[in-house]
Protein backbone atom coordinates (compact mmCIF):
# COMPACT_ATOMS: atom_id res chain seq x y z
CA UNK A 1 0.00 0.00 0.00
CA UNK A 2 1.23 3.57 -0.75
CA UNK A 3 1.78 5.17 2.31
CA UNK A 4 -0.71 8.40 2.81
CA UNK A 5 2.25 10.88 3.00
CA UNK A 6 2.88 9.86 -0.35
CA UNK A 7 -0.62 10.23 -1.38
CA UNK A 8 -0.82 13.19 -0.22
CA UNK A 9 2.44 14.94 -1.62
CA UNK A 10 0.97 13.44 -5.27
CA UNK A 11 -2.44 15.20 -4.65
CA UNK A 12 -0.67 18.65 -3.73
CA UNK A 13 1.31 18.35 -6.62
CA UNK A 14 -1.14 18.19 -9.13
CA UNK A 15 -3.23 20.39 -7.10
CA UNK A 16 -0.31 23.19 -7.74
CA UNK A 17 0.07 22.01 -11.35
CA UNK A 18 -3.29 22.92 -11.80
CA UNK A 19 -2.79 25.99 -10.05
CA UNK A 20 -6.53 25.37 -8.49
CA UNK A 21 -7.66 26.97 -4.26
CA UNK A 22 -9.11 24.50 -2.63
CA UNK A 23 -10.73 25.35 1.17
CA UNK A 24 -9.29 24.14 4.56
CA UNK A 25 -9.24 20.80 5.17
CA UNK A 26 -10.18 19.97 1.08
CA UNK A 27 -7.01 17.47 0.97
CA UNK A 28 -7.30 15.92 4.01
CA UNK A 29 -11.21 15.17 2.90
CA UNK A 30 -10.27 14.04 -0.51
CA UNK A 31 -7.87 11.28 1.02
CA UNK A 32 -10.58 10.24 3.09
CA UNK A 33 -12.75 9.95 0.08
CA UNK A 34 -9.91 8.16 -1.85
CA UNK A 35 -9.14 5.57 1.06
CA UNK A 36 -13.07 5.34 1.13
CA UNK A 37 -13.30 4.21 -2.23
CA UNK A 38 -9.90 1.60 -2.06
CA UNK A 39 -12.10 0.00 0.93
CA UNK A 40 -15.33 -0.39 -1.07
CA UNK A 41 -13.59 -1.25 -4.38
CA UNK A 42 -12.09 -4.26 -2.85
CA UNK A 43 -15.64 -6.03 -2.59
CA UNK A 44 -17.53 -4.18 -4.81
CA UNK A 45 -15.20 -3.13 -8.46
CA UNK A 46 -16.46 0.54 -8.37
CA UNK A 47 -13.63 1.23 -10.47
CA UNK A 48 -11.04 -0.21 -12.15
CA UNK A 49 -8.11 1.73 -11.09
CA UNK A 50 -7.06 -0.45 -7.96
CA UNK A 51 -3.74 1.39 -7.10
CA UNK A 52 -4.12 4.45 -4.47
CA UNK A 53 -1.35 6.47 -6.54
CA UNK A 54 -3.33 6.40 -9.76
CA UNK A 55 -6.59 6.93 -7.78
CA UNK A 56 -5.27 10.09 -6.86
CA UNK A 57 -4.25 11.22 -10.13
CA UNK A 58 -6.76 9.83 -12.77
CA UNK A 59 -9.95 10.30 -10.57
CA UNK A 60 -8.93 12.78 -7.54
CA UNK A 61 -6.56 15.38 -9.97
CA UNK A 62 -8.33 14.96 -12.92
CA UNK A 63 -12.05 15.72 -11.69
CA UNK A 64 -10.29 19.16 -9.73
CA UNK A 65 -8.80 19.89 -13.61
CA UNK A 66 -12.44 21.38 -14.78
CA UNK A 67 -12.78 23.45 -11.45
CA UNK A 68 -11.66 27.07 -13.28
CA UNK A 69 -15.04 26.19 -15.64
CA UNK A 70 -17.72 25.12 -12.98
CA UNK A 71 -20.21 28.13 -12.11
CA UNK A 72 -23.46 28.09 -11.12
CA UNK A 73 -24.94 27.58 -7.32
CA UNK A 74 -26.09 24.00 -7.82
CA UNK A 75 -24.36 21.39 -9.50
CA UNK A 76 -25.87 17.65 -11.05
CA UNK A 77 -23.18 15.00 -12.09
CA UNK A 78 -24.86 12.73 -14.35
CA UNK A 79 -23.09 8.86 -14.80
CA UNK A 80 -21.18 9.74 -11.51
CA UNK A 81 -19.98 6.11 -10.63
CA UNK A 82 -17.96 6.25 -7.44
CA UNK A 83 -18.82 10.17 -7.41
CA UNK A 84 -16.24 11.40 -10.19
CA UNK A 85 -16.12 14.32 -11.03
CA UNK A 86 -19.07 15.26 -8.33
CA UNK A 87 -17.64 14.53 -5.34
CA UNK A 88 -14.08 16.40 -5.79
CA UNK A 89 -15.73 19.25 -7.03
CA UNK A 90 -18.20 19.26 -4.07
CA UNK A 91 -15.09 19.22 -1.55
CA UNK A 92 -13.30 21.62 -3.64
CA UNK A 93 -16.16 24.18 -3.24
CA UNK A 94 -18.38 23.68 -0.20
CA UNK A 95 -21.14 26.41 -1.00
CA UNK A 96 -22.41 24.91 -3.68
CA UNK A 97 -25.32 22.36 -3.51
CA UNK A 98 -23.98 18.97 -5.75
CA UNK A 99 -26.32 16.05 -6.79
CA UNK A 100 -24.79 12.77 -8.28
CA UNK A 101 -26.68 10.84 -10.16
CA UNK A 102 -25.95 6.83 -11.16
CA UNK A 103 -28.46 4.48 -12.20
CA UNK A 104 -26.42 1.38 -10.57
CA UNK A 105 -27.77 0.57 -6.72
CA UNK A 106 -24.30 -0.49 -5.62
CA UNK A 107 -22.82 2.68 -6.91
CA UNK A 108 -25.18 4.70 -4.86
CA UNK A 109 -24.85 2.89 -1.74
CA UNK A 110 -21.38 3.83 -1.69
CA UNK A 111 -22.05 7.41 -2.66
CA UNK A 112 -24.39 7.60 0.28
CA UNK A 113 -21.92 6.00 3.01
CA UNK A 114 -19.23 8.61 1.22
CA UNK A 115 -21.79 11.55 1.84
CA UNK A 116 -22.54 10.35 5.03
CA UNK A 117 -18.72 9.80 6.24
CA UNK A 118 -17.18 13.02 5.02
CA UNK A 119 -20.05 15.04 6.33
CA UNK A 120 -21.00 16.13 3.03
CA UNK A 121 -23.71 18.74 3.96
CA UNK A 122 -23.97 20.20 0.50
CA UNK A 123 -24.43 16.71 -1.47
CA UNK A 124 -27.00 14.22 -2.15
CA UNK A 125 -27.03 11.18 -4.51
CA UNK A 126 -29.88 9.47 -6.21
CA UNK A 127 -30.45 5.88 -8.14
CA UNK A 128 -32.00 7.07 -11.04
CA UNK A 129 -31.70 7.08 -14.71
CA UNK A 130 -31.20 10.79 -16.07
CA UNK A 131 -34.08 10.95 -18.18
CA UNK A 132 -36.13 10.38 -14.65
CA UNK A 133 -34.09 13.11 -12.76
CA UNK A 134 -36.44 15.79 -12.04
CA UNK A 135 -34.90 19.63 -11.44
CA UNK A 136 -32.70 22.18 -12.86
CA UNK A 137 -28.93 22.98 -12.37
CA UNK A 138 -26.30 26.04 -13.10
CA UNK A 139 -23.47 24.05 -13.64
CA UNK A 140 -24.20 19.91 -14.96
CA UNK A 141 -21.20 17.29 -15.30
CA UNK A 142 -20.35 14.44 -17.29
CA UNK A 143 -17.20 12.03 -17.05
CA UNK A 144 -17.11 9.35 -19.52
CA UNK A 145 -20.64 9.05 -19.36
CA UNK A 146 -22.08 8.76 -23.22
CA UNK A 147 -21.69 10.84 -26.39
CA UNK A 148 -23.11 14.08 -26.71
CA UNK A 149 -26.13 13.64 -28.42
CA UNK A 150 -27.07 11.13 -25.99
CA UNK A 151 -26.22 12.78 -22.89
CA UNK A 152 -27.98 15.92 -24.13
CA UNK A 153 -30.80 14.36 -25.39
CA UNK A 154 -31.30 12.40 -22.00
CA UNK A 155 -30.32 15.12 -19.44
CA UNK A 156 -30.64 18.41 -21.40
CA UNK A 157 -33.80 19.32 -19.45
CA UNK A 158 -31.64 19.66 -16.25
CA UNK A 159 -29.77 22.40 -17.48
CA UNK A 160 -31.02 26.02 -16.65
CA UNK A 161 -31.54 28.50 -19.32
CA UNK A 162 -27.76 30.04 -18.57
CA UNK A 163 -26.31 26.60 -17.36
CA UNK A 164 -23.28 25.36 -18.90
CA UNK A 165 -22.39 21.35 -19.39
CA UNK A 166 -19.31 20.18 -18.92
CA UNK A 167 -18.46 17.45 -20.71
CA UNK A 168 -15.50 15.44 -19.64
CA UNK A 169 -13.78 13.60 -23.01
CA UNK A 170 -10.33 12.12 -23.77
CA UNK A 171 -9.48 12.48 -27.12
CA UNK A 172 -10.86 15.82 -29.06
CA UNK A 173 -14.57 14.86 -29.86
CA UNK A 174 -14.66 15.69 -33.54
CA UNK A 175 -16.68 12.86 -34.62
CA UNK A 176 -19.30 13.82 -31.66
CA UNK A 177 -19.87 17.23 -32.78
CA UNK A 178 -22.47 17.37 -35.37
CA UNK A 179 -24.85 15.29 -33.50
CA UNK A 180 -25.11 18.16 -30.76
CA UNK A 181 -29.15 18.38 -30.64
CA UNK A 182 -31.32 21.25 -31.44
CA UNK A 183 -31.10 23.74 -28.82
CA UNK A 184 -27.44 23.13 -27.71
CA UNK A 185 -24.02 24.60 -28.76
CA UNK A 186 -20.42 24.11 -28.29
CA UNK A 187 -19.35 27.09 -26.28
CA UNK A 188 -15.45 26.37 -26.19
CA UNK A 189 -13.21 22.97 -26.12
CA UNK A 190 -10.52 22.92 -23.61
CA UNK A 191 -7.25 20.59 -24.04
CA UNK A 192 -6.44 19.36 -20.11
CA UNK A 193 -3.17 19.03 -19.06
CA UNK A 194 -3.68 16.70 -15.79
CA UNK A 195 -0.49 16.09 -13.64
CA UNK A 196 0.37 12.04 -13.73
CA UNK A 197 -1.95 11.08 -16.18
CA UNK A 198 -0.99 9.85 -19.81
CA UNK A 199 -2.71 10.58 -22.63
CA UNK A 200 -5.28 13.05 -23.73
CA UNK A 201 -7.81 15.11 -22.03
CA UNK A 202 -10.43 17.52 -23.26
CA UNK A 203 -13.68 19.58 -21.56
CA UNK A 204 -16.45 20.26 -23.81
CA UNK A 205 -18.51 23.51 -22.80
CA UNK A 206 -21.53 23.14 -23.79
CA UNK A 207 -24.82 25.95 -23.45
CA UNK A 208 -28.31 26.24 -24.60
CA UNK A 209 -28.46 28.46 -28.08
CA UNK A 210 -29.44 32.02 -27.57
CA UNK A 211 -28.36 32.35 -24.07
Amino acid sequence: MTARHDLQTRLEHGIAALGVQLPAGAVERLLDYQALLARWNATYNLTAIRDPAEMVSRHLVDSLAILPYVQGATLADLGTGPGLPGIPIAIATPERQVLLVDSNGKKVRFLREAIRSLKLENVRAVQSRVEEVEGQFDCITARAFASLDDMLTWGGHLLTKDGIWLAMKGRHPEEELPGVPEGFEVRAIHALDVPDVGGERHLVVLGRTGC
